[in-house]
């Protein structure tokens, strides 16, 4: 597993991702979080794996987690068909301009989130709202838990096979389902 760059251009300045070895550790980071938040992008259904879409393995986690979901794009259509109903819904880089905005109150109005969670977005566009919290909420702790890395999030797994990212969403959502043991 590699911890560079997935698109050779996207560079982070002195300071990138610290790679998740163990999705374990993942599960214990978003413990932690006190309001984190799922956004879920287009590529959740063009990515299949063990015969299952990617959309199916993050409901699963989502159930189990209760991490709320965005959806983007069409994105919640694709939920509401599955019988999942998200959080919200709206486009990937109006979540990332609230995320900014530290007057923002989060999906509930509850308050702003601690941990944002990112999955299945184009990778370009993934990079450049991850890079954009990064330099304009340096306080918010991003996550990516795709299967390419991502330099500009505190924390991503490294470049993985397919096979290998449906195991680590398997066992993120069994060690939500145990209660963390």
């Amino acid at each position: 597993m590699s911890c560079e760059p997935w698109q050779c251009a996207e560079v982070s300045a002195t300071k990138k991702a610290n790679p998740i070895q163990k999705p374990e550790i993942a599960v214990a980071m978003i413990k932690k979080a006190a309001r984190p938040i799922l956004i879920v992008g287009s590529n959740a259904v063009d990515r299949p794996m063990e015969g299952k879409q990617l959309i199916d393995f993050l409901i699963d986690f989502a159930n189990a987690s209760k991490v709320p979901v965005v959806a983007t794009a069409h994105m919640v259509s694709e939920f509401l068909k599955r019988g999942y109903t998200p959080a919200g819904f709206m486009s990937a880089m109006d979540i990332g301009n609230r995320l900014v905005d530290p007057e923002w109150q989060g999906l509930d109005g509850k308050g702003h989130p601690d941990l944002v969670l990112m999955v299945g977005l184009p990778y370009y566009m993934e990079g450049l709202i991850l890079s954009g919290l990064m330099h304009f909420a340096p306080e918010l702790k991003t996550m990516t838990i795709d299967n390419l890395y991502h330099p500009h999030a505190s924390w991503s797994f490294p470049n993985a096979s397919l096979e290998t990212w449906a195991e680590n969403l398997k066992v993120m959502t069994q060690k939500f389902k145990d209660g963390g043991n």
